[in-house]
Formats: structure tokens, C-alpha cells, sequence
């Protein structure tokens, strides 16, 4: 019947055979057959059965069991391992994950659910009671949107669907089971989930579920921060985040997560832009996507600009708009708002600095090296790069063709240049003080010669730069005159300028620049 049996794990089928073993009814269900269904692997396995968390608990050796809602993990000891390597190397910052969570190609649990049967949700987050029910239909008819209330039998090879949710994910249509308002009302966070579903899938919601959740948006007052953010990341992380930023905005719920973006609707700028503020904002956001740049860039590109609002003024001598100071502004604006989003601490700072310096002078016709070792030293090393790339998206999100115009990829050979190693008597394992010691030598040309003429030794061997080899040098050159030691001197001086010369025409070279 199915053409997706070959995509589920070995592991996976072993479960299931050991339930149907056991008599008892176990089915796939949820999300994973959502993405079977759409042709996709998926990355987390789901079980719902007629055994009790006892029973499920007494049939694997390795589960747990830490909920009020009969949900038992039971561990594949073979993913687990896999994860377990992993981990000791690879973590990224978070971007759908949680800050540290290890990069992962599975979940190391299947989670088995018996059949329920959920009371009313006071609190718009979790049942009040749960009870565990002998029907199958019982379970499917308490989930939330049709394409994840179908379940499957992979031993038989079938697929129980009574909502009709294979043809919803063949029309691309997210549509709530049963009354859309009652399950919204039942769990506030599925308002915000078919948003990033439609989001993620490219889906549209159906016209029914799109009124509920205008009627229900207020209802996400009533959720925690952190399982917004954690929507809200998965949004911004998706392929296309505008589309689900306009969605949200449309349906009444982007108001929710950060109202002061929104307050750039309609906010003209000036001659240099092409859009209003809050379309600037998206499109920025959305380049920041389309070269799947990281979630701190992708955050920042969002808010860069939004204080423009409160800052914008009108010069009457320009004859234009003027935000003077909104960048300031906006790096406070920005830690506000990730603050109340609860994102990690780490992102917070990170994000709200790129905010904060995005609007950095780039004519590089007058720039100097120390104003762009300026702006290394307000970011740091870390960030330096993740700012070029906020800058190249909001030069697109401007309507302008070119992300990396000659200016810009002259400063970042500016900040490549003043960021690189140089070459100085700095790097010599001998000191000048140590010099005068062996010399009996005083501050002056003298000390300078031989400082330069242990660089030239060392640039000729990188493995004579030990203390003693410099130490005996020191004194082979102390023994020469002032002519002959400034000859040696000035010879390793310029050998160093010609080294720095070579390096700086390869990095301009890298840029294509002079």
C-alpha cells in the first residue's frame, strides 16, 4: 500500500514487532508519517498504542518515563551511540536547536504514547487530566491538524487516516482536526505551530483554521516565552521566514512575539531605500536566509533597523527623513526583546552588538586602518564577519542589486589586513631588555639593528627563534660595528616589509581590490 516502508529504521520496525509480540496494537503516528507521506526522512520516530506506560516500560530494557501524560522514551542504544560521538565534537548555536544541543541525524528515542483521552485545558497549554483509552480514533481525534492525525501499521501496511490528512498534505493545506477553534483553545501554542508549519512546508492554512487563530491569537498570552522562541527560531531558520513573518502579521499573532517590528508599517525612509521600514527589515531577513547564514546574523539582519520609528525625524534642510541615532538605540531595543524572548545569554550580546555597530562608515577612500581596528575591537574577532554579513543584507534589503559592491569588499580586505599576524621583533623569543643585559647596550640604533637582524634570522628559520640561539646571536652582532650591524639591521627590516607587502597584495587579491 505504502511506498515509504524502506525509509523506516530496522530499529524502529524491531519496536513495533516487539508491541505486536507482546498482543498488543502499536501504530506509527504523527509527524513522522506527515514527512514519509511528503517523501521526506524523518528525523524523530512516534508510537501511540493500547499498552500502558507500565506495560511499555516492562517490554524495552532502557526507557524513561518523566511526564504526567503516559509518555514513555524508549532508547535505541545504536542512535544514542551515534549521538554520543557526535557530541564530543560537533554543538552549534541555536537555530531550531537549544544553545549546545548536539547536531544530530535521529532522535536516540522513539516515544511510544498509549491511546488517551485528554480533559479540558484551562491554562490554553496542557490537558487538565489525562486519561488512557483503548481506541485508536480516541487518540487521533485530540491531535491537532489533520496531515499529523494519521497513523500507520508497518507491519501490515496500513494507514489509518480518518480525517483525510494524506489528501490535506497532497493540497499543501494545514487544517485543524475537527472544531479549529476548540483544538486552539486547547493548546494556545498550535496558533503559532501552523504558522511555522505553513512556514517550514510552504502549506496554507485552510480559511476555517486561519479565522480560528484570529479569534485565538490573544490566547498565546497565556504560553511561556521559551516555547515561543522556540517556534519563532524555527520560523526564522526556515527557507523563507518572511512569508511566515507575513502570515503571523496577518493572522494577529506576530504582535505576540516582537510588536515593535511591526511598528515599521508604513514608516517611509528615505531616498536611499526602496521600501518602508518594516518591509526593509523582512527583505534583509530574507537574504540573510538565502545564503542559510547563521540564526545570530539572521536575527540581527531582522532587527537591525528597529528603532528607526522613534528616531525618524524630518530635515528641512535635507528635505528627507533622518534617523540619526537609530542604531544606538536599536542594540538596546534588540537585548529588550531577545531578553523577554528568553534567547541565550551568549545570543543576546552577540546579536545586539551586530545591531548596534551595523551602521559602521565604509568609504574607504577615507576610512582608516585604526577606525576599522575600531570597529573589530566594539565587536570582537568573533563577530567582525557576522557584521559584514548583516551589512550585506541590509544593502539588498535596500532594493539594491549587488550584496558585495567594490566598497564593501575593500573593507573587508581593510579588516583582513589590520586582523592578520603581523611581522615584528614582537614574535622574537628574546626581548630587548634581555638584549641590553648580554650587550650592556643602552635604547638606541644600536638596539634596534640587532632586534631586526634576529628577525632576519628567524624569517630565514622559523626554528631558530629559541632563547638561546638568539642570545649567542645577540652577542656575535654586538661584536660588529655600527656600519656593518646597521647594514644586517636594515637588510632584515626590509625583509620584513617585503613579507608584509606579499601578504597584503594576497589578501587584496582575495577581494579583488587594490
Amino acid at each position: 500500500m505504502s511506498n515509504f516502508k524502506s525509509k523506516i529504521p530496522e530499529e524502529v520496525i524491531d519496536i513495533v514487532k516487539t508491541f505486536k509480540s507482546a498482543g498488543f496494537e502499536v501504530y506509527l503516528v504523527g509527524g513522522c508519517i506527515r514527512e514519509l507521506l511528503r517523501g521526506e526522512t524523518p528525523k524523530d520516530w512516534d508510537l501511540t498504542t493500547n499498552a500502558k506506560p507500565h506495560n511499555i516500560i516492562g517490554l524495552f530494557d532502557n526507557t524513561f518515563y518523566e511526564n504526567d501524560y503516559g509518555t514513555v522514551g524508549v532508547v535505541v542504544e545504536k542512535w544514542k551511540e551515534k549521538q554520543e560521538k557526535t557530541e564530543e565534537s560537533v554543538t552549534r548555536e541555536m537555530g531550531g536547536l537549544e544553545e549546545g544541543e548536539v547536531i544530530r541525524e535521529t532522535s536516540p528515542i522513539v516515544e511510544v504514547t498509549p491511546y488517551r483521552l485528554e480533559a479540558k485545558y484551562t491554562n490554553h497549554r496542557q490537558p487538565d487530566s489525562v486519561t488512557f483509552s483503548n481506541s485508536l480514533e480516541d487518540d487521533l481525534k485530540r491531535r491537532d491538524f489533520t496531515m499529523n492525525a494519521i497513523a500507520y501499521d508497518p507491519i501490515e501496511d496500513k494507514l489509518i487516516d480518518p480525517y483525510q490528512g494524506q489528501k490535506d498534505i497532497k493540497d499543501k493545506i494545514i487544517k485543524a482536526v475537527g472544531s479549529p477553534e476548540e483544538r486552539l483553545n486547547e493548546d494556545a501554542l498550535r496558533i503559532l505551530r501552523a504558522i511555522r508549519l505553513a512556514t517550514v512546508l510552504g502549506f496554507s492554512i485552510d480559511k476555517d483554521t486561519e479565522e480560528a487563530i484570529k479569534k485565538t491569537a490573544s490566547k498565546l498570552e497565556k504560553i511561556s516565552m521559551e516555547r515561543i522562541r522556540d517556534e519563532f527560531v524555527k520560523i526564522i531558520m526556515s527557507d523563507h521566514p518572511k512569508s511566515g513573518i507575513l502570515l503571523a502579521h496577518k493572522l494577529g499573532v506576530f504582535k505576540y512575539i516582537i510588536p515593535e517590528l511591526e511598528e515599521g508599517i508604513t514608516i517611509d525612509q528615505n531616498q536611499a531605500h526602496s521600501f518602508d521600514v518594516w518591509t526593509h527589515n523582512l527583505k534583509t531577513l530574507e537574504h540573510g536566509a538565502s545564503k542559510n547564514w547563521t540564526l545570530k546574523v539572521r536575527i540581527a539582519a531582522l532587527l537591525h533597523d528597529v528603532s528607526k520609528p522613534e528616531t525618524r525625524r524630518w530635515s528641512e534642510e535635507k528635505k528627507d527623513w533622518t534617523f540619526y541615532g537609530h542604531d544606538v538605540v536599536g542594540g538596546r531595543v534588540a537585548r529588550k526583546i531577545l531578553t523577554r524572548l528568553k534567547f541565550p545569554n551568549k545570543l543576546i550580546d552577540d546579536a545586539s552588538l551586530l545591531v548596534r555597530y551595523h551602521l559602521f562608515f565604509s568609504d574607504t577612500e577615507k576610512i582608516t586602518p585604526s577606525a576599522v581596528r575600531r570597529i573589530v575591537r566594539n565587536v570582537g574577532k568573533e563577530n567582525i564577519w557576522d557584521l559584514m554579513k548583516v551589512r550585506a543584507c541590509d544593502r539588498i534589503g535596500t532594493g539594491r542589486p549587488k550584496e558585495q559592491p567594490y566598497r564593501l569588499r575593500k573593507y573587508k580586505s581593510m579588516i583582513e589586513e589590520v586582523m592578520r599576524d603581523p611581522i615584528s621583533v614582537g614574535a622574537l623569543k628574546i626581548k630587548g631588555e634581555r638584549i641590553m643585559e648580554i650587550t650592556q647596550e643602552k635604547p638606541g640604533p644600536r638596539l634596534g639593528w640587532i632586534l631586526h637582524a634576529l628577525l632576519e634570522e628567524v624569517l630565514d628559520d622559523p626554528q631558530r627563534n629559541t632563547e638561546g640561539y638568539l642570545e649567542n646571536k645577540t652577542k656575535e652582532f654586538s661584536k660588529l660595528s655600527d656600519k656593518e650591524l646597521k647594514e644586517v639591521g636594515e637588510k632584515g627590516k626590509e625583509r620584513k616589509e617585503k613579507i608584509e607587502e606579499t601578504e597584503v597584495g594576497k589578501i587584496r587579491k582575495k577581494y579583488w581590490v587594490k
